[in-house]
């Protein structure tokens, strides 16, 4: 989870301790459409993986991020 968190700071310009599964576009202001596709990208380098169309537009919290990871094969905290 820490390259995750990692991701999603740098990308959201937000504290690492402050991501939660709960984090989203609702209770993060810099969390827009373009750094909404920005975090899709870095986790697609990231972690050598492809996002389909489907899964970039079911995302809507971090936990939809882990989940969609996990499918990939990518361990998350939950393991």
């Amino acid at each position: 989870m820490n390259k995750i968190k990692s991701i999603l700071a740098n990308v959201l310009q937000i504290d690492e301790n402050s991501i939660r599964d709960e984090t989203s576009p609702e209770n993060v202001e810099s969390w827009d459409s373009f750094n909404a596709l920005l975090l899709i990208s870095e986790f697609e380098k990231a972690f050598n993986i492809h996002f389909d169309i489907n899964e970039v537009m079911s995302v809507k919290c971090v936990k939809d991020i882990k989940m969609i990871l996990k499918k990939h094969g990518v361990e998350t905290e939950d393991e």
